[in-house]
């Protein structure tokens, strides 16, 4: 087994010798505009984001994590991990030693706090960008619109690290110091609001005192809004514009401070986006099938009861007491629907993937992910992309975490001094990529390896590393028909990206 970042914590965190290389003048910026589709990137959606794009690098083949969701992804972005490493399995997963009786978010402050409690501080289980930057005594600053970046900085120290995510944080003193700084800390709605007050609290606050060496700014749109009139609305396209005009605030300060020179600025998105074209209503469907599939425990667990975790484009099965008689039977149902995509398997199942090919396997996993399924057709603005998705939003509104193509596929644009100048690149990339490359730009040569690679395509003077892909297949055949699944996947070097995976039974 390789080398883990985690183990390093201890000594990164209190011993700057730990990591080679001296303090760099170099700075970095990301931006994360959630829920961005790359399609959305022109010239009339987003002129600011183009502009610097045509200085820079377009990644046109970038790539979430799966699942395709925020939390999960933000983590890679952060740790440059796998799920399976990183820890964050799902937005919302069951994890009885936190929460016995029903599904937990994963960045709610009080269970962020509680699993470093349980697990002497690696809830999160690779360190960080900031942690990184913080044993070398360098400042960071995180500004999030959505709770996602309490996982950021959980050990920080506010000599080195100054962070607020929406309205919360996870170190002491922070929200109540930078409320007597600003006046009020931003409002939970409009979303559009609430990322202006960020942005602002970012480059006016934040950087009052000179730009960090990282950056991190999370931005909830257009999410926020694709979530509730489905991506392609016109609501979303003004959403987009906001966080565009967002960037153009960002870069305006770096202008202002003289550091546009000296700093490389990422944007990128956590996941794509889809239509809903159903809400599967999987609670009622497997009860009437005769599982007992509940959302919430009324007592204690009891073996073969069945917990669900709904995550828009993907479901997380958890059969308490792992019987293998009731997990077969479960996804033997799945695999006869007409609504199921993709399935993976904590164990080999005919028919199936394991968790581990999905990069989502560990100790507190489910015993089996479903995927919805997805098709090209086009919602009601014309967009491409419609899933099936779970039982917590209406068909016709918008979602993603499927292994949709349009779920998957992600923005990625980086420019700056390290970055080549108007390049489009289409060799695979990925959310988990974000991480090594700033490291390495950064001067950091932690002593432990990362999942993701250094963009080195992207870089100057650097040459194109080769990449392969392949699609995996898996099937079963029943009385009445038989299950197909696919998984397609690129590979460079060492690290993996998942393209799509769908799944129909045919009769």
């Amino acid at each position: 087994m390789r080398p883990r970042l985690m183990r390093l914590v201890p000594v990164i965190l209190f011993c700057s010798v730990a990591i080679a290389s001296a303090v760099t003048d170099k700075h970095v910026v990301v931006m994360v505009w959630d829920g961005m589709r790359p399609d959305f990137v022109t010239e009339q959606n987003t002129p600011t984001l183009w502009k610097l794009a045509q200085t820079g690098v377009i990644f046109r083949n970038n790539h979430s994590v799966y699942p395709s969701a925020t939390i999960v992804n933000g983590a890679a972005i952060v740790t440059g991990d796998y799920p399976n490493h990183h820890g964050i399995l799902a937005n919302h997963v069951y994890r009885p030693e936190i929460d016995s009786r029903k599904p937990i978010d994963v960045e709610n402050i009080h269970v962020v706090r509680r699993g470093d409690e349980l697990s002497s501080g690696k809830y999160l289980g690779a360190a960080t960008i900031a942690e990184l930057l913080h044993g070398r005594r360098e400042k960071t600053a995180i500004a999030s619109a959505k709770t996602v970046a309490l996982l950021f900085d959980r050990h920080g120290d506010t000599r080195y690290g100054q962070n607020i995510f929406a309205d919360q944080s996870v170190l002491s003193g922070t929200v109540e110091s930078l409320g007597k700084a600003i006046g009020a800390i931003p409002p939970a709605t409009p979303a559009a609001q609430r990322d202006g007050s960020i942005t602002n609290l970012l480059v006016d606050v934040l950087w009052k005192d000179g730009v960090p060496a990282f950056s991190l700014l999370w931005l909830s749109e257009p999410d926020d809004t694709e979530h509730k009139t489905a991506p392609g609305s016109p609501a979303s396209l003004a959403a987009i514009k906001s966080s565009d005009e967002n960037l153009a605030r960002v870069l305006a300060a770096l202008d202002k401070r003289n550091a546009k020179s000296i700093t490389d600025v990422f944007v990128v998105s956590d996941h794509g986006f889809s239509t809903i074209a159903r809400e599967i209503e999987l609670p009622k469907i497997l009860k009437a099938a005769g599982f007992d599939a509940v959302t919430e425990f009324k007592g204690d667990a009891k073996p073969g009861q069945i917990m669900l975790a709904g995550n828009g484009g993907a479901v997380l099965f958890y059969v308490i007491g792992h019987g293998t008689a009731i997990t077969r039977r479960l996804v033997e149902y799945l695999q006869q629907t007409d609504f199921a995509g993709v399935i993976f398997t904590r164990e080999p199942m005919e028919g199936t993937f394991t968790l581990a090919q999905a990069k989502i396997e560990n100790p507190s996993a489910a015993d089996v992910v479903m995927a919805f399924r997805w098709t090209e057709d086009k919602n009601r603005f014309g967009l491409t992309g419609m899933i099936d998705a779970d039982w917590q939003r209406a068909a016709g509104e918008g979602t993603h975490a499927t292994l949709s193509r349009f779920d998957m596929h992600n923005t990625l644009v980086a420019a700056g001094p390290d970055f080549q100048n108007g390049l489009t690149s289409d060799l695979p990339s990925g959310n988990v990529d974000l991480a090594p490359t700033i490291v390495s730009i950064l001067g950091i040569k932690p002593s432990s390896t990362m999942d993701g690679r250094i963009l080195s395509e992207a870089m100057k003077g650097a040459a194109n590393p080769k990449f392969e892909t392949e699609t995996l297949d898996a099937s079963k055949n029943f009385l009445g028909g038989t299950w197909r699944q696919h998984l397609t996947m690129s590979r460079v070097g060492d690290t993996v990206y998942l393209d799509q995976g769908n799944g129909a039974f045919e009769r």
